[in-house]
């Protein structure tokens, strides 16, 4: 069920970065709208690979970060 988890909280951390990319290609990134959009979208991409950094961290996925 977690692999579930990392792989969904991965594949949807990836789509508000496409989001960002979007508004740099298409829209205006210097207006309001744009800005605070790209904060929104930059939080909720940091909130789901924060998720998935810890899942791979309980996997034991990065033992590197363990301290003796």
């Amino acid at each position: 069920m977690s692999t579930v988890l990392l792989l969904l909280s991965i594949v949807l951390g990836i789509v508000p970065l496409a989001g960002i990319a979007w508004i740099l290609l298409v829209g205006s990134i210097t207006t309001v709208d744009g800005m605070f959009m790209s904060l929104i979208l930059l939080t909720l991409s940091g909130t789901l690979f924060l998720n998935a950094f810890w899942e791979l961290r309980d996997h034991g996925f990065l033992t590197f970060r363990k301290k003796n």
